[in-house]
């Protein structure tokens, strides 16, 4: 089974470039943003509580999280695998995560961090906040986000580099060639 963690700030591209990996690689895609703004948009008692910390640029609580995660992925018990977006977002979560999957025997295959610096990251998210309507890509809650993503997301490099897990991109470019350099990563550093 491949499981792979796409990893980066909020506007790297992980959503965009999952839904093509998950296409080419036959993966299934988990995004817990994706997931959050669904159950939102049903207005479940889940999605209730992850819209009052999303709305802030706060971080969804790790039960919450990881309850979501474990039903997710028990719903594709027979997939090739996995690519993760947006999730593991602190070492808490990876840590958890790890032991989630060990108890199921398979193992996180490769985590591809998307780098892009933060100018860059608001540009984007700001132009995507006023073409989708999205409340959480005004440049206030953007500026917050990445603020919560240097404090605790940002660790997560060392936590995956100490494993030899981390591989990084330069994520800047047209789509396409991101991609393809994402693509390069995953086939060099993949056993079949």
């Amino acid at each position: 089974m491949f499981n792979l963690i796409l990893f980066g700030p909020p506007g790297a591209g992980k959503g965009t470039h999952s839904l093509r990996l998950m296409d080419k690689y036959g993966l299934v895609h988990i995004s817990t943003g994706d997931i959050f703004r669904a159950e939102t948009s049903n207005k479940t008692e889940l999605g209730m509580k992850a819209k009052a910390f999303m709305d802030k640029g706060e971080l969804v609580p790790d039960e919450v999280v990881i309850d979501m995660l474990f039903s997710v992925m028990d719903r594709h018990k027979k997939a090739k695998g996995f690519v993760f977006d947006g999730f593991p977002r602190t070492i808490v979560q990876a840590e958890k995560f790890e032991e989630m999957l060990e108890e199921r025997k398979v193992p996180v295959s490769l985590v591809i961090s998307l780098a892009v610096d933060d100018e860059e990251l608001i540009r984007r998210l700001v132009k995507r906040g006023l073409e989708s309507g999205r409340t959480d890509d005004t440049e206030e809650i953007i500026r917050q986000r990445l603020n919560v993503y240097n404090n605790q997301t940002k660790p997560l490099l060392d936590f995956y580099t100490k494993k030899n897990l981390l591989h990084s991109v330069h994520g800047i470019g047209s789509i396409d060639d991101i991609f393809e350099r994402v693509c390069t990563t995953i086939d060099h550093n993949i056993k079949n």
